[in-house]
């Protein structure tokens, strides 16, 4: 993992460098772009005075210290802005994994159970169109039928404008609220929640329920289900205790790949619903030029992106007793 890392921070940083924007443009305003005195303190200020190989050899000390570097949009350190902005995205990625598992999951047993029959005919249609449509167009789609048309669910943001944000100990505003005493704000972030957390998952559950309904398809014609059916095992319990626990190492592959990239790749549920995460602040930095703060969203999104897989790997043997840990 380190040398992977080590190799994301290398490509991360060496595509910013050889890009034909101008970082100077982010630093320095356009009036005193043509001052040279100005420009040369701005490139000593920022190391861009500096040769590219030295450039590297620096940050990556600085790396390894823990500091990010400093944002040329905020002047904050970039692992600040990435503290402040990464529970709001991990929030809705976790309620967003929790719907899009659930109802993968739901659909595939379906579908395997009731194979061609109309509800088998009805799941993969629901997952060919949770699947198929953009998010964008679907987050669009749904903030104009539940908030501005039938004005059941608030609009984008995280909570009421009015509102103000909970004490910080976790970040997540739902248990931060919880944990506050304020059950007005807990119900208000959550209902904020249930739209880009819907859109967002729904885009990940029809991969999960292709995956499950293949996998249970197979293991419901495998002998040892039929000799519990034979012993006189309840339906429920063949589907969810024997075949449904045999399908669970493919579909836990599955669920890590697809938490990891819900999280790298909710750029445009963000911008949708005003989201203040990491992806609204990776597309504010890539406007702005702001370097910096793209590798650092670059190298905490490889980050999270292995740790997911190790985690999964792990997952295998609680879901599996027969993988064992080397």
């Amino acid at each position: 993992m380190p040398f992977l890392v080590l190799g994301v921070v290398t490509i991360a940083f060496f595509l910013t460098a050889v890009t034909k924007g101008d970082p100077l443009t982010a630093i320095v305003s356009e009036r005193q772009m043509n001052n040279p005195e100005v420009v040369a303190a701005a490139k000593a200020r920022w190391g861009l005075d500096r040769s590219l190989p030295e450039r590297y050899l620096i940050y990556v000390g600085n790396l390894l210290r823990g500091d990010l570097g400093t944002s040329f949009n905020t002047r904050r350190p970039v692992a600040q802005d990435v503290v402040h902005r990464l529970p709001a995205t991990m929030e809705l990625v976790i309620t967003a994994m929790i719907v899009g598992a659930t109802v993968g999951i739901a659909l595939g047993m379906l579908a395997a159970y009731f194979r061609n029959t109309a509800i088998d005919h009805l799941s993969r249609l629901l997952a060919l169109f949770g699947s198929s449509i953009p998010v964008f167009w679907m987050g669009l789609a749904m903030l104009y039928l539940f908030s501005v048309k039938w004005g059941v669910l608030p609009g984008p943001g995280r909570i009421d404008p009015r509102s103000e944000l909970p004490p910080f100990v976790t970040g997540f505003v739902t248990i931060d609220s919880l944990a506050a005493g304020n059950l007005p704000l807990f119900f208000d972030a959550l209902k904020h929640l249930i739209l880009p957390a819907a859109v967002l998952g729904w885009s990940v559950a029809g991969t999960i329920s292709r995956l499950v309904r293949a996998n249970m398809i197979e293991i419901l014609d495998r002998e040892f289900i039929l000799t519990a059916r034979a012993k006189g095992a309840g339906e429920l319990r063949v589907v969810v205790r024997h075949a449904l626990r045999n399908t669970l190492v493919p579909t836990l592959t599955i669920i890590g790949y697809s938490f990891a990239y819900l999280l790298t790749g909710a750029v445009l549920t963000e911008t949708v619903f005003s989201w203040p995460g990491m992806g609204s602040y990776a597309v504010d930095a890539a406007r702005a030029l702001d370097f910096p703060a793209v590798i650092g969203v670059t190298i905490v999104g490889a980050i999270v992106f292995l740790l997911t897989n190790l985690i999964t790997d792990v997952a295998y043997v609680i879901a599996n007793p027969r993988v064992r840990l080397a």
